[in-house]
């Protein structure tokens, strides 16, 4: 997940949202949720921007057994520890563990940090709706839900939730939830269906820093506790 890629889709994702000012001004909420489906999809096609976090948030605790067997890892923008046998790949920089191959066909790790107030500035209008940092935005993008999509804002965030998530398998079979651990708190989309697993973890820590760590897990080694083991040790690097 290249960090230059990813703003531009963000940056695109921003145009949409011009278009639908008049759409909104126009139009009612039915007209406005048929134009956001026809530009990326509807609850039948891209389930996820139908669904919302588990109500219970989890605090998991933490195996430290388990953290001491990850390898640390440093990078420019943040370190983190993960299991052997992935690749991990934070912009252009790539680490293998074993023999090269195609990061499509391979365990891999994708990793993303954003400083405090990232999303803020770059996009400032939505201080308007009470979002204050990172945090709040990300929040707003988790529980973003197309079939109750009632104005601009609902619209420009369920938007933002489509290029925030990847690829996560099955997304009949996801599940969203939220957690706290420690100083970090955040949101996991993940499907554990055979023969692979994905995590999407977007997590925040006392800073405000936003890591996402994106997991693809080929041949389903990774269980939740686990996932949850590797974001705890996720740090910045400034």
């Amino acid at each position: 997940m290249k960090a230059n890629k990813f703003l531009k889709f963000l940056i695109k994702a921003a145009s949409l949202i011009i278009c639908l000012l008049f759409i909104i001004k126009f139009a009612g909420p039915n007209i406005l949720r048929q134009y956001v489906s026809y530009g990326i999809g509807d609850c039948k096609t891209v389930p996820i921007l139908c669904m919302q976090p588990d109500e219970e948030i989890i605090t998991p605790e933490v195996n430290k057994e388990h953290i001491e067997t990850l390898v640390p890892q440093r990078f420019p923008k943040m370190s983190i520890s993960v299991p052997r046998g992935f690749s991990l790949v934070q912009e252009l920089i790539k680490k293998r563990y074993y023999k090269k191959r195609r990061l499509d066909n391979e365990a891999v790790i994708y990793l993303l940090r954003q400083e405090p107030g990232a999303f803020i500035r770059l996009y400032p209008d939505v201080q308007k709706q009470r979002v204050k940092n990172n945090y709040e935005f990300i929040r707003r993008l988790m529980y973003a839900n197309l079939s109750k999509l009632n104005n601009i804002t609902d619209a420009f965030f369920t938007i933002m939730k489509s290029v925030f998530t990847p690829d996560i398998g099955q997304q009949c079979l996801c599940r969203m939830i939220e957690f706290k651990i420690g100083d970090k708190k955040g949101f996991i989309n993940y499907s554990m269906a055979k023969p692979n697993n994905y995590f999407d973890c977007n997590i925040l820590d006392s800073r405000d820093n936003f890591f996402k760590v994106y997991i693809k897990d080929i041949g389903a080694h990774l269980d939740l506790n686990n996932v949850f083991a590797i974001i705890s040790t996720t740090k910045p690097i400034d």
